[in-house]
């Protein structure tokens, strides 16, 4: 909703708004830009009437504010309504949807974008190293991050149908948000209707070794598909196909080939064999928006990532410490995967939140344990809204590893079995009660 702020100030309208939490980096970003920001949803923030109230997923029947907003008839639509209708629908768009990946390939795609002069405009779900913002309006092509969470509490339908783009990126898909999809079929239905949305002179950029995806495609595509893989390991073959090669294990040296034909070497700062997938669908999906292959793939060396994911925050007495936005077992264990094969045998301990609606209510239970099996030790910080036990996770563990209600006690913890060159990943989608900070500065 703050890109959606942001953009709508840069279109040349007065914008205001209203969050029960307002704090930085986002606060700064919307307040440099002149809008007014304010604490909480009290119906007095919406007087004089505004000509359009733009509400987001987060609020449903009930809050103060939604209710006034229905009680006196103001006009009000979602923030992707708002986008596609107002702001995309002149615009060339490149959308980038799937279960994992979705914002660091958004970034990826969009800086490629920006290194071929093309001024894009962008909607990153965090906040992208090589620019100063997570919104920008541009000139180009229209780079947005497709979310398959649904739209408003009027609205139940996937964001990413409201975005009409003329290149989709799938990049995987797998079952998530248990909050509101009971099962991975509706998920896959949602994906069906996007498909539905893109144009048949566009190009969907799709994962070939993903079954659920390839599901999705069988149900009906009208649009020319280019598929992407790891190199040697691609589903079917064809001369659109993608495929990158691991030269170095840990994906920090790439190798591209398009249609068997090598089109360019990445030597990067990034890590695992996700981020070399993200990257290679990043590149196709800019090849397919006018960009020159081998400039795609030379841009990237100088990506700076994404905040929390895979951050490196800084050491303290020998422990690396990084953030990372895990919200999946997947995504947990292709990052512990990528950072095990950086660091070799380093020691790499890992405190995990179970954050996400899905997680903690234990639909991915027994698939962290494997996730996990990389790790030298393992911290689960537990809390109220879990609803599963995670001492059975961590008795099932051949390494050490403990269950906490209290941070400082899981810190304490942490740091008597890190050592000399090891490895520190705090892993959650929520804020973590600050650990990774409280670490970095020994205040348990």
């Amino acid at each position: 909703m703050g890109g959606v702020a942001a953009l709508a100030r840069q279109a040349g309208h007065q914008v205001t708004g209203s969050d029960q939490n307002v704090y930085p980096p986002m606060s700064t970003q919307l307040e440099a830009l002149g809008i007014q920001l304010q604490t909480g949803y009290d119906p007095g923030h919406l007087k004089p009437h505004p000509d359009l109230v733009i509400i987001g997923n987060a609020l449903s029947r009930g809050n103060a504010a939604v209710e006034y907003v229905l009680n006196q008839q103001l006009p009000y639509c979602s923030g992707p309504r708002w986008l596609g209708e107002h702001f995309l629908s002149q615009r060339q768009v490149l959308a980038v949807a799937g279960t994992h990946g979705k914002t660091t390939t958004t970034a990826m795609l969009a800086w490629i974008l920006e290194s071929a002069g093309m001024d894009p405009g962008f909607l990153i779900g965090g906040v992208a190293g090589n620019f100063p913002v997570s919104a920008r309006a541009g000139s180009g092509p229209f780079v947005i991050e497709a979310d398959e969470y649904d739209t408003a509490f009027f609205d139940k339908r996937a964001k990413f149908v409201h975005y009409r783009p003329q290149i989709a990126i799938l990049n995987n898909l797998e079952f998530d948000h248990a909050d509101i999809y009971p099962d991975l079929k509706a998920i896959q239905t949602q994906f069906h209707h996007l498909l539905r949305t893109v144009a048949g002179n566009g190009h969907l950029v799709v994962n070939s070794n993903d079954d659920a995806l390839g599901e999705v495609l069988d149900k009906g595509c009208w649009t020319p598909v280019m598929e992407f893989a790891l190199h040697g390991q691609a589903a079917t073959s064809s001369e659109s196909e993608w495929q990158v090669r691991l030269v170095k294990a840990d994906a920090s040296n790439l190798e591209f080939f398009r249609a068997g034909r090598q089109i360019g070497q990445l030597t990067w700062q990034m890590t695992g064999t996700h981020n070399a997938l993200n990257a290679l669908a990043a590149c196709a999906g800019a090849v397919a928006a006018g960009v020159d292959p081998t400039t795609a793939v030379r841009s990237l060396a100088d990506f700076k990532g994404v905040k929390r994911r895979m951050e490196l925050l800084g050491e303290r007495h020998g422990v690396h410490v990084y953030d990372d936005f895990a919200h999946h077992p997947t995504a947990v264990r292709m990052t512990l995967n990528g950072l095990r094969r950086h660091i070799g045998n380093a020691r790499m301990l890992v405190a995990l939140e179970p954050r996400s609606n899905t997680m903690q209510a234990g639909h991915h239970h027994d698939q962290l344990g494997p996730a996990l099996a990389l790790a030298d030790a393992v911290a689960i910080k537990t809390g109220p809204d879990v609803q599963w036990d995670p001492q059975e996770l961590t008795a099932k563990l051949d390494v050490p590893a403990r269950s906490f209600i209290n941070t400082s006690d899981m810190l304490q913890w942490l740091h008597k079995h890190a050592g000399e060159n090891s490895h520190l990943v705090f892993m959650s989608n929520g804020g973590f009660d600050n650990a990774q900070q409280k670490f970095l500065n020994g205040k348990y």
